[in-house]
């Protein structure tokens, strides 16, 4: 566990061996999860697995757009809403 001390965290980083997944929820926002564990409810797994700094990395380049995924729905109809009534 954490304690929330920077130099606490930043040692349980440099000795995390553990291997991780990328997850996702159905807003399509992602996270990461221990692969040993069942995704928490409402998420999945993504498919990528590997060290902590592999999957924050996969995230980093795949998911380019931070709204969820009812948010740019939204956008997306009033957008074409917008231009039906040209």
């Amino acid at each position: 566990p954490l304690c929330g001390h920077r130099g606490a965290l930043m040692a349980v980083e440099e000795t995390d061996d553990r291997t991780y997944r990328v997850v996702l929820n159905d807003e399509e926002q992602y996270s990461i999860w221990w692969a040993d564990r069942e995704p928490p409810a409402g998420w999945r797994a993504e498919g990528i697995e590997g060290t902590r700094d592999k999957c924050l990395a996969h995230i980093g380049e795949i998911w380019t757009d931070m709204r969820p995924l009812s948010l740019r729905l939204r956008m997306e109809q009033q957008a074409l809403a917008e231009h039906s009534d040209d």
